[in-house]
């Protein structure tokens, strides 16, 4: 079993990663002064994740949109009963979500720590599906799908994203449609879990107030070492342009929802979430609360309840997404386009860089102090090959001119698409 102690001596905080002889990777943050504890057990497998094949096989497999969501949502199933109950009984608090390049499930309690992360390392490592109990879960899977289809945060958030990507299945909906959710079979899980659900694949987080003794005694007992095997994901090949630069849907909104969206170029998975803190950066500094196009817009009327900024990366992608509300989003855009153009030529002010560096520093200091956020970081950074504390050094070693650079490569005109929600026309 390897050992090693990972330690920011700027925050003078440790925490241990191990080995563990089942091939799982654990990440273990004990912290003083809290009563309760926070785990994830996560797999390295998400929606975007619909084309693989191991070592051992010699074609590769498809699945429908919407499979990773699908199984989460079965893992708490057993032959015997449901996790949810068994985790109630001790107190604990369990959940799960998926995104687009992971699954996690966790719990949060304040006693019956071993027996919490008893529950999860082995409802986790034991599935149960059935044809009948697959069938089952359609309906109440596609009744989710429908309120997402209902949700105007949700559809201009998806059809951004399916006008920035031509062919990456990013441009999927996560719990896919109604459609493809019914060719889901208990065969179909049982292959993705064989595949990604390898322990090899997996890492187990923890923070809070737990015993890393408890945890290897658990391990132990639960975890069984499989079959080495190696995944290989097949993603369709992405081209630079963007799919179109223009999409609407009307739904029953007060006032149009936008998204406004930049495809960046893939670099490679750590290199990708490097460049994310930067473009969280840059666009604090573009139309951030502090500077002069939001004062603008603002004063203009053009929005709102402000803008909200994200920036998602992973494997093979990243795209920088700004949203909000106004009555004119072509507007919004046009002056987004023509004040990022103006300082790809100008560069940033001095001072609002400081304020910006320091203020995000701030931001990032923070999560170090919450379980459930450091938990979660713990996951991020390793699987983008970082460890959690060169996240904070990436921040405090970022430059004025590295963010110009990173402004003049990344956000560029022809690599921007808007998705508006826009009221439903009045019946007559």
């Amino acid at each position: 079993m390897n050992k090693e102690i990972i330690r920011s001596e700027k925050l003078r905080e440790e925490y241990v990663k191990i080995q563990h002889p089942s091939g799982l990777t654990m990440l273990l943050c004990p912290m003083e002064g809290f009563s309760t504890s926070y785990a994830m057990f996560t797999t390295k497998y998400g929606s975007v994740d619909s084309c693989f094949k191991t070592n051992l096989e010699p074609d590769y497999f498809e699945i429908p949109a919407g499979t990773a969501h699908y199984l989460e949502h079965k893992m708490f199933e057993q032959e015997d009963g449901d996790a949810f109950g068994r985790f109630a009984q001790i107190g604990a608090s369990p959940n799960a979500f998926t995104t687009f390049d992971k699954t996690a499930y966790l719990f949060a309690c304040s006693d019956g720590f071993k027996e919490s992360l008893e529950i999860l390392l082995d409802f986790v490592s034991t599935p149960y599906f059935t044809p009948e109990t697959v069938a089952k879960e359609q309906g109440i899977i596609g009744q989710e799908i429908g309120m997402y289809d209902d949700s105007a945060e949700s559809r201009v958030f998806f059809n951004l994203l399916s006008a920035l990507y031509v062919n990456h299945p990013v441009r999927l909906d996560i719990a896919g449609s109604v459609e493809s959710i019914a060719e889901i079979t208990d065969k179909t899980l049982y292959r993705v879990y064989n595949t990604f659900y390898h322990l090899s694949n997996m890492v187990l987080t923890i923070a809070c107030n737990f015993s890393v003794e408890d945890v290897l005694e658990v391990a132990d007992k639960v975890l069984k070492k499989g079959v080495d095997i190696e995944i290989i994901r097949k993603t369709p090949e992405e081209p630079k342009h963007i799919a179109k630069a223009y999409v609407e849907q009307n739904m029953p909104v007060a006032t149009p929802l936008f998204c406004i969206g930049f495809k960046g170029s893939d670099a490679g998975n750590r290199k990708n979430f490097e460049n994310m803190i930067l473009d969280e950066m840059i666009i604090d500094l573009v139309c951030g609360e502090m500077t002069p196009l939001y004062r603008s817009l603002y004063e203009d009327g053009l929005i709102n309840n402000g803008l909200n900024g994200e920036v998602m990366a992973s494997r093979d992608y990243i795209c920088t997404i700004i949203e909000g509300e106004s009555r004119d989003p072509k507007e919004v855009q046009r002056r987004l386009l023509s004040e990022i153009e103006k300082l790809q030529g100008s560069g940033f002010d001095n001072e609002l860089f400081e304020r910006c560096k320091k203020a995000t520093y701030g931001r990032y200091i923070g999560l170090y102090s919450k379980p459930e956020t450091v938990a979660s970081v713990l996951v991020s950074t390793y699987f983008a090959e970082m460890t959690l504390y060169e996240l904070l050094d990436l921040v405090a070693g970022v430059s004025k001119e590295q963010l110009e650079a990173r402004l003049r490569e990344n956000l560029q005109a022809d690599c921007c698409a808007l998705s508006v929600v826009s009221a439903q026309p009045m019946e007559v």
